[in-house]
């Protein structure tokens, strides 16, 4: 999983694999996306679902400690 392999509509691509969180979370509420709910993921990780009134729902994906956005994409 990397984040760099998917495009999410709104946003510029991506140019590595990873994110800080906070970067991540900053570039995903100036686009218009809002969190819309999370659930713990495989191997410790966390999921979030984010939302937005245009484009189709984003599930990203966080490392364990939380810190690092490891992928995003659509889901439907």
């Amino acid at each position: 999983m990397t984040l760099d392999k998917h495009q999410i509509d709104g946003l510029p691509e991506f140019s590595s694999k990873t994110l800080p969180a906070q970067e991540f979370e900053d570039r995903m509420t100036a686009a218009g996306y809002f969190t819309a709910g999370s659930a713990p993921a495989q191997g410790g990780r966390l999921k979030i679902w984010w939302a937005h009134s245009e484009y189709q729902r984003v599930e990203s994906i966080y490392s364990g400690d939380k810190q690092t956005v490891i992928t995003a994409y659509h889901v439907a």
